[in-house]
This record gives structure tokens, sequence and C-alpha cells, in this order.
């Protein structure tokens, strides 16, 4: 049996030994090695009293732990006997070292700022008033009118009612758009005072739509107006032109209440009442400015409908529930489509469509300027499947026409078969205007046509109209027997429709009525020839006369 002093004295002999002979590639290289292996691992394995410690190595011994003592039993097992093969010690891969757990932990401290995202899904989870609510940034206006305008509103509940409802549509939309954009919730109650948030409203300012653009304010935040549509009324158009008003009012004057006046009385306007007071050494702020009773109860009416939603109960009002989501979806139509034809196809009656669609001026919705229709969201599906089903045939009964010159708007409803007045109605041709030569109108589209109106024309017609001529004398005439209207239009030089118009548009006449004709003026060119003839005979006359008094001498 080898021991463990022989293995160590002559290990490093054999180290050196097998490295000379490797170096100088002798013979004995494999001899070497397998004699090297044999001492330094076979013999080390086999010897009984095992392998080295650490104290032969000069190493201190480490301190183990003292060995478990199993509790003791009535009767101990005994060990089965062990050979020397059983003894020898089991190499086995070392445990994944693992880091000591700290005794001290460090936990981040918690943000002092709520999370936005958690903010927002919180908000999510509430429905709209109250999401509204908790986006009020304004200052409240301290003035007597606020109570004044509070209890009027209060003191109208169904009035409250029916704007809260219809505002039902658009609120949530409008409250998603001033979020994105870092604005108070307090504007989206703006629609309220502006048109009862009422998108068809119209002013006698020409102010048009939910938020009341007058025609050159709209151009100036490119609102597309023309014969077609007039996205003053458009819910998202609007909209977007609204925010960016305020947006450009509030970096002028950095104060809420006094961009508020501004888009109602207009920047200029404000702007010289704050230089006046500032000339003056008065303060500048909206509650001291001088300003038309229209913008100074302006703000007042904002926020009075702002306390009431914010304390509904203790102002006895109810509010009707209306879901945290969007109400409507957006699509896209490339294929003309009349109005009555995609609110059928969405299931909707033709109030409900023109709700959500109030922008379209026609009853044809144009494909070649890419409408964006506003649909329910539970609408949509339908819609789609119905639009779908159609197989892509016409979905239009109308077509763009351009009057001709000296051609009439008469003989362009003979020609397409319908009647003037209807065809006035549809192309918004006020009584007792003409069209002018140029202009488009919308006519019923026959079978054999299938396109659809233009790009071109849709971007570039117009509807040029003037006042009629004032006819030069009034006529009333009698009924007699015998008499048919197209009798008296003729003998008069008038048009039937001229006829009926004149007459409260009706269609027939009993004997003995009494009915009121405008004949044309005359035409001047017979006038000219009228007075020409005039002047030949006072001439003639002349030289009559002149020879009756050279025979007289």
């Amino acid at each position: 049996m080898l021991t463990k002093p022989f293995y160590l004295c002559f290990k490093p002999f054999f180290l050196r030994y097998a490295f000379l002979l490797s170096y100088l590639k002798l013979p004995g290289l494999s001899f070497s090695l397998s004699f090297f292996t044999l001492l330094c691992i076979v013999l080390p394995a086999l010897a009984q009293e095992g392998r080295p410690g650490p104290e032969e190595y000069g190493l201190a011994a480490p301190k183990l732990p003292p060995p478990a003592v199993a509790p003791a039993t009535s009767s101990t097992p005994s060990l089965p006997a062990l050979n020397s093969q059983e003894l020898a010690p089991k190499v086995e891969p070392p445990p994944p070292l693992t880091p000591p757990e700290p005794s001290l932990k460090v936990v981040p401290a918690p943000s002092l700022l709520p999370d936005p995202q958690e903010v927002q899904v919180q908000i999510r989870q509430t429905d709209l008033w109250e999401r509204i609510r908790k986006g009020f940034k304004m200052p409240d206006l301290k003035s007597p009118l606020v109570a004044d305008r509070q209890a009027w509103y209060a003191a109208r509940p169904d009035y409250l009612l029916r704007m809260t409802e219809r505002s039902s549509r658009y609120l949530y939309f409008i409250v998603e758009a001033l979020e994105r954009r870092g604005m108070p919730t307090e504007l989206a109650l703006l629609p309220f005072v502006e048109s009862a948030f009422n998108p068809q409203a119209m002013s006698t300012a020409k102010a048009s739509g939910m938020w009341q653009f007058i025609p050159s304010t709209g151009k100036n935040f490119n609102l597309t107006q023309n014969m077609w549509k007039d996205e003053r009324r458009s819910v998202t158009e609007s909209t977007r032109a609204a925010l960016d008003y305020f947006e450009k009012l509030y970096s002028m004057f950095g104060d809420w209440h006094l961009a508020l006046a501004s888009y109602n009385w207009g920047e200029g306007s404000v702007s010289r009442a704050i230089a006046r007071n500032s000339k003056e050494g008065r303060d500048t702020d909206y509650l001291s400015l001088n300003m038309p009773n229209e913008t100074r109860y302006y703000i007042p009416k904002l926020q009075a409908i702002k306390n009431l939603i914010s304390s509904p109960e203790a102002n006895n009002i109810t509010l009707p529930e209306i879901p945290n989501q969007p109400y409507f979806v957006t699509i896209t139509k490339v294929r003309d489509i009349d109005v009555s034809t995609a609110a059928k196809m969405a299931q909707m009656s033709l109030e409900q469509f023109k709700a959500l669609n109030p922008a379209f001026n026609r009853p044809v919705i144009l494909g070649a300027t890419k409408p964006e229709i506003l649909l329910p969201a539970d609408k949509v599906d339908i819609f789609l499947s119905n639009l779908e089903a159609s197989n892509g045939k016409p979905l239009s009964s109308w077509m763009a026409y351009t009057l001709g010159k000296n051609e009439q708007l008469t003989r362009v409803a003979e020609r397409f078969g319908i009647s003037e007045p209807s065809l006035r109605e549809v192309n918004k041709i006020p009584p007792k205007m003409r069209i002018k030569p140029g202009s488009t109108v919308l006519v019923p589209r026959p079978q054999h046509v299938t396109a659809d109106i233009s790009e071109h024309v849709a971007e570039n017609a117009e509807l040029l109209l003037e006042p009629e001529k004032s006819p030069t004398r009034r006529v009333s005439y009698t009924v007699r027997k015998g008499d048919s209207m197209h009798a008296i239009a003729k003998r008069y030089g008038v048009t039937l429709a001229q006829l009926q118009a004149w007459n409260g548009g009706k269609t027939s006449f009993a004997v003995g009525q009494r009915i009121n004709i405008h004949p044309k003026a005359k035409n001047p060119a017979g006038a000219k020839r009228s007075a020409a003839r005039a002047s030949h005979s006072k001439v003639k006359r002349a030289a009559v006369k002149a020879s009756a008094h050279q025979k007289a001498r």
C-alpha cells in the first residue's frame, strides 16, 4: 500500500520528467504520460487513508459544524457492513453559488407624483361626468352673475336635460381631444353656452355649428366651406379648429378667462380693452374690462354650468348617464352615396344620421373628397355589411350639372324631370334669386349614368346667385272661364313656375279668382328700336310741317 509521504515526495520528480520528455519529443513520452497518470490519479484513488488534508499544506483546517444528532429511538437498526470500494469518496458537482441574502433590504422610496397611467386607468373606470370633473383646471369665477345664471339653468331642468342628452353623442370625443392636448375639460362644456350642443345651429351673425364659427374665422382655421359641405358644422373638424383657436388665445393672454372672452368678443377687442385699462392704471383681468353684455355674461354662463355638473345633487338636477366610451366611429367613403341611403344602411333615422354628419350641404356625400362619415359604434358592422351587399352598384341618385350661357333653371328642371321648386330646394337656392351661367347644380341622375361626381367638380364647383330683376309692373288678373295656367303664363310671357311662386305655389286657379302677375321687363333692344322709330317719326313730322309752311309762303 502506498502512503501519503511516498506520493508527495515523488510527485514533483515525475512532473519534471514528463515535461522534459514531452519538450524533447523523445520516444519515452507515451510511457512517461502513462506512468504519470498511474501515479497521480489511479494510485491516490486506491489509497485507503484518503486524500491529504489542508494541514499537510500548511493551511488551517476549516471549522465544521457539529454533526446533527438523531433523536434516540427505542430500537437502533444495525448498519450494513461496507467494503473499501463503498468507502471511497464520491465526487459530486458543487452546488450552485447563491449570494447571501442581505440583512438590510433597500426599498425605493415611493414617488410623490401619481403614475399618469394609473390615474388614466382610474378615470376611465368612472363615468364620463366624473372624468370631466377630474379634468377641471380653470380658476373659478367669483361674480354675482354666476349665481344669477346658475339659478336660471337650475330653474329649467327640462332644457338642461335636453342639452345634456344631446351632448352625449359628442362629449367623449371632445374630452379625449382636450386630454391629448393637456387642456382643461371646462372647455368641453362651452358648447352648452354656444349652441346648446346643436351642431346645426346658426346665429344671426352667420356663426354656424356646435362651436359657432363665423365664415372668416372658419377659413382662418382651415374649415372647408363650399357648396358640398360646411366643416363649421362638422363634429370632428370644428372641434379640432376650436381647440386650435383656444391654444392660440391662451398663448396670447396667458389667462383662460381672457381667452374665453376673446373667443366670444374677438382677440382684437379684448386687447384694446386691456390697453385702455392699462393706460388708465386699472386692473386688466376679465371682471375689470369694459365689454358688451353678451361677453360679460359669457363666462358666468360657463361657470354656472360647471357648478351644476360639479354638484348636481346639491342643485336638484339629474344628469343623464353617459358611458365613458366612444359614441361614434369614423369611416371613410370613396364612392358617392345619398345621405338617405347611408342612413338606411346604418339602420338609423335621417335625423339621427344628420346629427352626427351635419356638415353635408347636399343630399349626396361625394366620394371624390374621401369624406369622413360618423356612425354610432354599434351601427358600423351593419352598415359595412349592407355596403358589401350592394355589390358596387351606384348608391347616389344625383349628378352634377353645369349651366350653360343663357340657360335658365326652369329649362334645367324640365330637362331632368324635376320641378323648379324642388330643384331650388335641393340646391338651396333662395326665392327671388336667379342662378348665373357657369353655376353647378345637383340634378337627378339618369339610369345610364354610373360615374360619380369627379374630384375636379367636387373641389371647384360654384353656385353663383344674383337677385332677380325687378319687374316693371304688377298686374292683377281675374281668371275667366276657359283660362288655363299655361295660357295665362304664355299671354304675359312668364313661366308656370313663376306664376305659381307669385301666387303662393298654387297649381290651379278658380274662375273669378284674382292672381298676381309680374310681366317681364321689355327687351332693351326693342326699347331702342321703339325710340328710334319715335325719333324718325318726329323728324318726318317736322319735315312735313316745314314743307307746308314753305308752300304757304
